[in-house]
């Protein structure tokens, strides 16, 4: 199925003025944050490539980021739940959080959330969760490009601030490099202590 305003549009005629869009960036990584975003496109919106951003190259990706963030038809807002409150209340939770925080940012208050995925246990707002919505929903495919380019706008630093890692590269995730990389240098300040392959070397460092 193509990615369209199908969804959105079933709620406007149902009543819900304000619909929004949500998804994330991040949850597989065993460094840095995971990174949220929540958009409300205007009803007109249009879009010929828009879609799930694990599909788009980064170029196109970065493309489509200064094309939402700078129309003013757009409301959008992105929030971070780094890696200390991950390791404190795990990565599912800390997602959920934090795309709550997104939607608390916005000017506007939605009727209802497209959640990417499943419904959100105890969301603070209407929320609708969608299979693979990112592939359905321009609102949910518009939030994820939002939330993927920021975060790896901030993998970039990183690489800067600790040099040796490759976050450049691999953004965080558990590639070959990385994981050879984090036996040879150890842990850094970001990486993520409760998750399975920085916990273990952890463990051997104390």
């Amino acid at each position: 199925m193509a990615c369209t305003l199908s969804l959105e549009t079933e709620l406007w005629d149902d009543g819900y003025a304000w619909v929004a869009g949500v998804d994330e960036a991040g949850r597989g990584p065993l460094a840095g944050p995971v990174t949220t975003a929540v958009v409300i496109l205007p009803r007109d919106f249009e879009h010929a490539v828009l879609t799930d951003s694990k599909k788009l190259t980064p170029k196109v990706r970065e493309r489509l980021y200064e094309e939402l963030t700078a129309n003013e038809q757009i409301r959008w807002a992105s929030d971070q739940a780094g890696e200390r409150e991950i390791d404190r209340i795990n990565i599912l939770k800390a997602t959920h959080a934090s795309m709550a925080r997104s939607v608390a940012k916005l000017s506007k208050v939605p009727d209802m959330v497209l959640i990417d995925g499943l419904d959100v246990p105890e969301f603070p707002f209407p929320q609708k969760g969608v299979v693979k919505g990112d592939s359905l929903s321009l609102s949910i495919a518009a939030a994820s490009i939002i939330a993927k380019v920021e975060r790896d706008r901030l993998m970039l630093k990183m690489a800067e601030t600790y040099p040796g890692y490759g976050f450049d590269q691999h953004k965080g995730y558990p590639t070959k490099m990385h994981l050879e990389r984090l036996q040879e240098l150890g842990p850094c300040p970001i990486h993520r202590q409760s998750f399975g392959p920085v916990s273990q070397l952890t463990l051997k460092l104390d």
